[in-house]
């Protein structure tokens, strides 16, 4: 059974994998919508537990990695889960239980959103 999700804070409605939430910063100014879904993904991120769980699944080796091989961050399991579900509810993860262990993936549209967004000027 899986329960992974698609990643709509970052991605408008109806162009799911095409186009990321936001223009590069040098691009324009940004709307009210995409300022919002910016401010939800780097939210989520501006905790050091969530970018240390967030980077962990994003290098570990296949692109995903079970919720047992990356709580190792310095808290409590309970606590983990709920960075977790909080990176999960930003969009920046998605997950799918297997058997009795949850694995993580972060979707290679995240990454590639957060990098146009953050990324330098392009070159006309």
């Amino acid at each position: 059974m899986s329960n992974a999700k698609a990643l709509p804070p970052l991605e408008p409605a109806g162009t799911r994998g095409a186009v990321p939430c936001c223009p590069p910063l040098t691009e324009r100014p940004m709307t009210a919508e995409e300022a919002g879904s910016a401010a939800r993904m780097f939210k989520a991120l501006g905790d050091p537990v969530r970018l240390r769980l967030f980077s962990a699944v994003a290098s570990h080796e296949g692109g995903e990695a079970c919720v047992c091989d990356i709580s190792d961050v310095g808290v409590s399991q309970p606590t983990v889960s709920h960075h977790l579900k909080k990176l999960k509810e930003a969009g920046l993860l998605t997950s799918e239980r297997r058997g009795t262990w949850v694995y993580y993936r972060v979707e290679p549209s995240v990454l590639a959103a957060m990098g146009s967004l953050l990324g330098p000027p392009s070159v006309a």
